[in-house]
């Protein structure tokens, strides 16, 4: 905003400006609103729902291994809830750009994540989607990854460490099914992840 001498001169306006009068803000929603509906929603479909946070934050590829080990906790011993489960948490990662591919964070963040799962073959998903339906400069919201993507890998002899490497995510994603495509949700309260086991 510009003020001062005919609108030319910058200046930030400062707490108790009379121009503060005439602004009123209403927050209809955030992060936890939509974990909460997501919980909802699970319920509904018979999961066992568990927010962990809505807080989450760091490197994409950090937060996949987390993601993943929760993933391996859950296959492995049950743990936290009884199968069948739905983990949720929320926030927003960030991706340190090694390369020149094409995708986002959350698709980022679910090719790394397979990576962490390889040769975990019980059934799961992971999926990381950006609530505005957008992720990075593509037309994904983001990504999901399960053990039969594998076959696909595998089927075209595919490297997912070297689509990382190069933050290629969308490529990848997009030759073998993991793509979350739900085009403009004309809302934005960061992103969701989500872990399912059945």
């Amino acid at each position: 905003l510009y003020r001062g001498v005919q609108g030319k001169e910058p200046d930030t306006l400062k707490a108790g400006d009379p121009i503060f009068r005439n602004v009123h803000n209403l927050i209809l929603g955030n992060n936890f609103e939509a974990l909460t509906a997501a919980r909802r929603k699970a319920e509904e479909l018979g999961y066992h729902p568990l927010i962990l946070t809505s807080r989450v934050q760091g490197e994409a590829r950090e937060v996949a291994r987390v993601l993943a080990a929760v993933t391996q906790e859950e296959l492995h011993r049950n743990l936290p809830l009884q199968r069948p489960v739905c983990l949720l948490m929320g926030g927003e990662t960030t991706v340190t750009l090694r390369g020149k591919g094409k995708g986002g964070r959350n698709q980022e963040l679910a090719l790394a994540a397979l990576l962490a799962m390889k040769g975990i073959s019980e059934d799961y998903l992971i999926c990381s989607v950006g609530t505005d339906g957008t992720d990075g400069p593509t037309d994904a919201a983001g990504g999901r990854v399960y053990p039969q993507i594998w076959k696909e890998v595998e089927r075209q002899q595919l490297n997912p460490r070297t689509f990382l490497e190069k933050n290629d995510a969308y490529h990848f994603l997009e030759r073998v099914g993991g793509l979350v495509k739900t085009g403009p949700t004309g809302t934005n309260v960061m992103d969701l992840l989500f872990v399912l086991v059945p």
